[in-house]
Formats: C-alpha cells, sequence, structure tokens
C-alpha cells in the first residue's frame, strides 16, 4: 500500500450565491477549523464577503487563510481564494442580484480549474441560483451540466445520497413535458451502467441491487394508464438480469417509498427531477448530499437550495454541507485505495476461483 493514510484530501468549496446560504453553511461546516484533521478546505469565492457574514452572524474569529493559488494552502487552516476584484462587493443577504450570480460563476469556474488541473482533489459546491449564473460562459441548467462539459463527459448522473439512501434520476433539470421523450431504451441503459458502475466504484458495491421506478401512476397499470413501462422499461430491466445484474421494477413511485421499499435496494432510479428528489428530500432533507457520478473527478453539493428567505438569519442548518464535504473525502478515499490496490495487484491466475482472486477490492462499511 502507499502512504494514502497520511494524505489529506485537498477539498475546494465554491461560495455559491454570497446572497444566499452559501456563505452560512460554509462558515458553520468550518468553524475554528475543526474539520482540518479530516481535509485542507479551500474556499473559492470572495474573503470579504465571508468575513462581512462572520460579522453578521456574530461568529467567533478563527483564522482565515488569504492565499492566491491552491499550492499555498495552510493544512491547519481554511483557506480563502478571491476569485474576482472584491473591494465592492456588498452581501445582500437574500437579494437576487446579477453581481452575485456572476460571482457564483467566477469562483466556480476558477475552482473547476484548479480541479482538473489536479490542484484540489474533490469539489463541493454551494447552491447558485439558476438563473442569475446565466451569461456568455454559462448556459446550463445547473452544475451537473456546467461540470460534465468541463470533463467532457458525455452526460454525468445526479445522485443523491444519505448514508444508504441513494437515488439517481434518468431526465434532470428538463421540463417535465420533456421527459416522456427521453424515456429511451438506449437513455435507460446507460443510465443503469452509469448507476451501477459508480455503486461499485465509488461506494464499494460489489453486487449492487437497483430498484427502478416507473414513469406513470402505478407504473402504468399494465398498460391501462401508459406504455413506457410495459414498452421499455420492463424489457430493459430484463435484459440487465439474464447479464446477472439485480436491477428490479419498475415500481410504482407512491407505494414504493411510502413502504420503505428504498431500505432494500443499494440506489433508486426515478424517471424525473421530482419523482426521486421530492420523497428523498422529505426523508433526508438536511444530510443529502448532491454527488455527480461519472465524473473523473469527485463533486458533490448540499441538496438544499440558496434559501434566500432564511439568509443572514443564523438559522441555516449546516448538515448537508458537513455530509456534503465528508462524502467528497469518502469517495476520493475509496477511488485512491482502488487504484493503488489496482496498481500493486499480482496478475489473475486461471486456476483460482472468483472469491480467491489476487487485487479483489475489499468492502468497507464506510461506503454503505
Amino acid at each position: 500500500m502507499s502512504d494514502l493514510q497520511d494524505r489529506k484530501p485537498v477539498i475546494g468549496i465554491t461560495m455559491g450565491d454570497y446572497n444566499g446560504i452559501g456563505p452560512e453553511v460554509i462558515l458553520k461546516a468550518l468553524e475554528g477549523n475543526q474539520l482540518s484533521k479530516y481535509c485542507t478546505p479551500i474556499v473559492y469565492g470572495s474573503l470579504r464577503v465571508l468575513n462581512r457574514y462572520r460579522h453578521l452572524l456574530r461568529m467567533k474569529e478563527w483564522n482565515l487563510q488569504n492565499i492566491q493559488k491552491p499550492e499555498q494552502a495552510n493544512l491547519k487552516n481554511t483557506n480563502v481564494i478571491t476569485c474576482w476584484n472584491d473591494q465592492k462587493t456588498e452581501a445582500e443577504p437574500g437579494k437576487i442580484t446579477p453581481e452575485a450570480g456572476q460571482g457564483a460563476f467566477k469562483a466556480l469556474k476558477r475552482a473547476t480549474d484548479d480541479l482538473r488541473a489536479g490542484y484540489i482533489d474533490a469539489l463541493v459546491t454551494a447552491p447558485i441560483n439558476k438563473d442569475t449564473i446565466q451569461g456568455e460562459n454559462f448556459k446550463f441548467p445547473g452544475h451537473t451540466e456546467y461540470l460534465a462539459a468541463a470533463f467532457d463527459t458525455r452526460e454525468a448522473l445526479m445522485f443523491m445520497v444519505a448514508d444508504d439512501f441513494r437515488v439517481g434520476v434518468l431526465t434532470g433539470h428538463i421540463p417535465l413535458e420533456k421527459v416522456k421523450t427521453q424515456i429511451t431504451n438506449e437513455k435507460l441503459s446507460n443510465k443503469i451502467n452509469q448507476m451501477l458502475h459508480s455503486l461499485r466504484s465509488d461506494f464499494g458495491i460489489v453486487k449492487p441491487r437497483l430498484a427502478v421506478l416507473g414513469l406513470n401512476p402505478h407504473a402504468g397499470e399494465n398498460g391501462l394508464l401508459g406504455t413506457e413501462e410495459k414498452d421499455i422499461i420492463e424489457p430493459a430491466l430484463i435484459r440487465f438480469r439474464e447479464k446477472g445484474e439485480l436491477v428490479f421494477g419498475p415500481f410504482p413511485a407512491d407505494g414504493f417509498f411510502a413502504t420503505s421499499a428504498y431500505r432494500q435496494y443499494d440506489a433508486v432510479l426515478a424517471m424525473y427531477h421530482d419523482q426521486g428528489l421530492i420523497p428523498f428530500k422529505t426523508i433526508a432533507f438536511n444530510e443529502g448530499v448532491n454527488f455527480t457520478a461519472g465524473l473523473p473527478a469527485v463533486r458533490t453539493s448540499p441538496d438544499h437550495g440558496t434559501a434566500y428567505d432564511i439568509a443572514g438569519k443564523n438559522v441555516a442548518d449546516p448538515g448537508s454541507m458537513l455530509a456534503a464535504i465528508y462524502l467528497a473525502g469518502d469517495v476520493w478515499e475509496y477511488r485512491q485505495e482502488a487504484a493503488d490496490i489496482a496498481k500493486n495487484a499480482l496478475l489473475h491466475k486461471p486456476q483460482a476461483s472468483e472469491s480467491q482472486a489476487p487485487g479483489k477490492a475489499k468492502k468497507s462499511n464506510r461506503y454503505r
């Protein structure tokens, strides 16, 4: 093994829309450098804005290390890279402004550039306003699509995670009227493959169990309420099971969550955004994390939005931000361990059984 155990991940954290609760939950999560033994955090945004919120929230003073580039990060402090000339920047909690939107973009771009270059190990993104961030260089529905383009990934997967509860969506940030046209065999098969791969490579689940929801009420009621289940979803799931994959469904969404059937599976694939995210956020709002599967780098985010109505009022809960930071570090560490094992693995001997195959990745309870 390598000296991985002595290596803390360097985690970049974008400030998001600074008039929302992003700065507050970041400061609460990092207060007193409480995560310094776990990771080296670098906040991308504005030191001026963060200090403004520390004063507004009457938080105790602790060292925010002002740096120009990630190589200068202090391993024991919270580091901040100011991503624009912030001398005239004034945070206005709860107010929607184009300046805050463009500040969010500049922080995201700088952090993404550093992530691609390998200067930071993982990225945690605070909430943005998907309208005010739009501009010449950002024409995307959200973080997931922007990062997929930045890493030249054909299609990334929005994966909501709260411990063993994981929900993915077939269609993401698109109008509801367009969902039906996106339910195709190719798209469904690709998304299932993405989820199975992520469960294995990011969470260490050797034989994942995946539940797939139907599109229509009662999963189509045998064609009475819609035919997508009979024509597209069921045949695709049968093909996966014929290959030995534990993929089941389609399940009616309402009863599936109401009876806690999701507890029997390692992940759930919903057909559209609200079908999956409404129950997920209802069950795990303050501990849920948005994880972008399918990227060569690690990215997570809290599962809440800008919450302008409570911005600056010192009531925002940092639980989801903390969970996002921990998950980013855990996935990064698992990927490093798996790569280290693969690099040092002995060649597989034909006479060895599958259970005895050298180099088989160990399963850690941390990712279950």
